[in-house]
């Protein structure tokens, strides 16, 4: 796209806007998650290194171009004197009857905030099929015929002569997106995901989660860590602290989980984080070197990183929710608080 052509037409586009619900329609249009500026800044990571900054700049003076454009339209809307009604005219100035403004679902709210911390960081943002093959959710992430993960029990598979499933986890994307493009790659996965679990306070059969990766030559674990911190303290206040556990994972090798020191005690040990001080957020590590020849990379040139997320879980510890069905039941008492 052309920053310096729509910079010449933004203006006569929203000059010629008559009604506020055409003009959120622009804005829409050109800032929304899927517009036109999330596209520019998802394609920052394919230029090259030399020309990232400036475009960059580019990007940014555009929004707040955009922006300004939007509140000035909206206030010329405000500020149109009605007058007053002539006979058989209703007079809109008359008071009417309140309405409740609808808002976004808190788990939409977390999902755009952390979709936001990543692009400002250079990830595009990336969707895919709730229904999944067997090759991408399981064997081309390096998860063998034998693992738990892939019996009946604990997933949802489809009766279908294809071996289709409704994917338990959002990874099946990075196998997608590493068939699709070439390195460098940068990339978050928000998405529902499904797993057979009996429904309780922190279980259910359906949640969200938020997959991330980075590819490119010389990617290494400290950059993993850096981009991991960047996010927690985004989220979680900058006073926080970080630990890598070791872990397994069989699409990551090395591989670790991520704990953060408990929002609520700070640390010191409380009834939320089990008294230990720290509260698990995330699972992480290198991509396996198998994941690479799945995919046709070869792994003696590239390295990557990848890491997910429950965003019911960051939500939880972020608000203090000690029920994953709340979001679930559509209690105004409950959303209106966000």
């Amino acid at each position: 796209m052309d920053i310096d052509a729509i910079n010449q037409t933004i203006e006569n586009e929203i000059s010629g806007i008559d009604s506020s619900d055409k003009l959120e329609e622009l804005r829409v249009r050109y800032l929304g998650r899927k517009g036109v500026l999330a596209e520019l800044t998802g394609s920052i990571p394919q230029l090259p290194k030399e020309e990232r900054g400036a475009f960059g700049q580019k990007v940014n003076l555009l929004k707040n171009k955009i922006n300004t454009l939007l509140n000035e339209k909206q206030k010329s809307f405000a500020s149109i004197d009605v007058g007053a009604p002539t006979a058989g005219q209703v007079d809109i100035t008359m008071p009417g009857i309140a309405q409740d403004l609808g808002r976004l679902h808190p788990l939409t709210q977390l999902i755009d905030e952390i979709c936001s911390i990543f692009t400002g960081m250079g990830f595009s943002v990336v969707e895919g099929p709730e229904i999944e093959s067997e090759e991408n959710n399981f064997t081309g992430l390096n998860i063998p015929l034998e693992h738990p993960s892939r019996d009946a029990f604990d997933t949802f598979y489809l009766k279908t002569k294809k071996k289709l499933l409704l994917r338990s986890h959002t990874s099946p994307v990075q196998i997608r997106a590493m068939k699709s493009r070439k390195p460098p790659l940068a990339i978050v996965v928000p998405g529902r995901v499904y797993r057979p679990d009996a429904v309780d306070a922190s279980h259910s059969f359906m949640f969200h989660q938020i997959e991330g990766f980075m590819v490119d030559k010389n990617i290494k674990f400290s950059d993993l860590k850096g981009i991991l911190e960047v996010f927690a303290k985004s989220v979680f206040g900058e006073d926080i602290k970080m630990r890598f556990r070791p872990h397994f994972f069989p699409f990551t090798e090395p591989s670790a989980e991520v704990d953060i020191s408990c929002i609520i005690c700070k640390g010191k040990g409380c009834s939320v984080c089990g008294r230990k001080g720290w509260l698990e957020i995330l699972g992480s590590g290198m991509i396996h070197p198998n994941v690479f020849k799945h995919v046709g990379y070869d792994p003696k040139i590239y390295t990557g990183f990848a890491f997910g997320m429950g965003v019911e879980r960051i939500a939880m510890l972020k608000y203090g929710i000690n029920d994953i069905r709340l979001f679930a039941e559509s209690d105004l008492r409950f959303l209106k608080q966000f």
